[in-house]
């Protein structure tokens, strides 16, 4: 990924129960990562809601 460019991010919301679509942003605090349970996970800067969230296990990214 490339800082500061934006993107589109789409995933499973477990706590949500639905399908999660959001414009996003690639930051230094951004990171792709492995959970202690061993599930895969990427930060990423959630520009709807200004903040970080963290999509886990499977997700597409439309740049």
């Amino acid at each position: 990924m490339i800082n500061n460019k934006p993107f589109v991010i789409t995933y499973w919301s477990a706590s949500d129960k639905k399908t999660i679509t959001r414009n996003a942003l690639w930051t230094d605090k951004c990171r792709y990562w492995i959970s202690k349970s061993g599930r895969m996970l990427m930060t990423y800067f959630d520009v709807d809601q200004d903040g970080y969230r963290t999509a886990s296990d499977s997700w597409s990214i439309k740049l």
